[in-house]
């Protein structure tokens, strides 16, 4: 099994980082993506990523980094992923849930990064959050140049489809446990299988039981027990062909 979008460099796990490893090794989670979004955190995964086997680094610019200095943080990133081994640009993308006002400065850096991962040849990790019609929009320019994930998947069934189109796949996370998240199943049950990964986007969004505690990449099993659930196959046919297709989109 793997994580597919885990942040376990995060102060939350600076107590017990070598116990989470060691759950997720009991629980055969044997690979993780440590995906950074920022100056600090794209050198805390690659710094992890030196230390411990079971991570694969990223780098990106999240779009809460979206301030007057964006220009000084594009040109770091691009310094950054020249001189070092990653595996996706990301997490990057649009997020609109608390302020649409820089709008327009998450949409150049988004940019940005989608061109360094054609550049490189990289898969992107895509955040969207209240702002499916701009992400989308953006994506549909890069038609047949891109691949990636759109990661922690919220949206409809029926964009997922459409952002598959684009050549994305989506992940499902700690969500789609949830009782109400009626939108996250339908997504588990019904996209093809050759395009699904699943993740826990640690420390945040914690599966149930968990729910409203601190999330760690050994309950990525739970993720993948309940889409199995869905979908009515076994645990062990979800396991391969996640597996299978987060080593492929990630070159693992």
């Amino acid at each position: 099994m793997i994580d597919s979008h885990s942040h376990l460099f995060e102060e939350e796990f600076n107590i017990d980082i070598e116990d989470c490893i060691k759950r997720c090794k009991e629980n055969n989670v044997n690979k993780i993506l440590l995906v950074g979004f920022s100056y600090d955190t794209n050198r805390k995964a690659l710094e992890y990523s030196k230390k411990y086997d079971i991570f694969y680094p990223t780098a990106g610019i999240h779009p809460d980094e979206a301030d007057d200095n964006y220009l000084e943080k594009i040109k770091d990133l691009k310094d950054f992923i020249s001189k070092n081994k990653v595996y996706a640009i990301g997490e990057c993308g649009i997020d609109y849930h608390y302020t649409k006002e820089n709008a327009l400065i998450q949409k150049i850096i988004f940019k940005e990064q989608i061109e360094l991962s054609i550049k490189y040849n990289l898969p992107l990790i895509i955040h969207m959050r209240d702002a499916t019609a701009d992400t989308f929009n953006i994506l549909k320019e890069y038609k047949g140049k891109i691949k990636g994930v759109m990661h922690c998947y919220s949206g409809s069934l029926e964009m997922a489809y459409e952002f598959i189109k684009l050549g994305l796949h989506i992940s499902l996370g700690g969500p789609v446990t949830f009782k109400n998240a009626k939108e996250p199943k339908e997504v588990a049950k019904n996209i093809p299988l050759d395009k699904l990964l699943v993740e826990t986007d640690c420390p945040f969004l914690a599966p149930t039981p968990f729910r409203g505690k601190r999330n760690e990449s050994s309950y990525v099993t739970l993720v993948a027990k309940e889409i199995a659930d869905l979908r009515k196959i076994s645990y062990q046919e979800l396991e391969e062909a996640t597996e299978k297709n987060t080593k492929e989109l990630f070159n693992l």
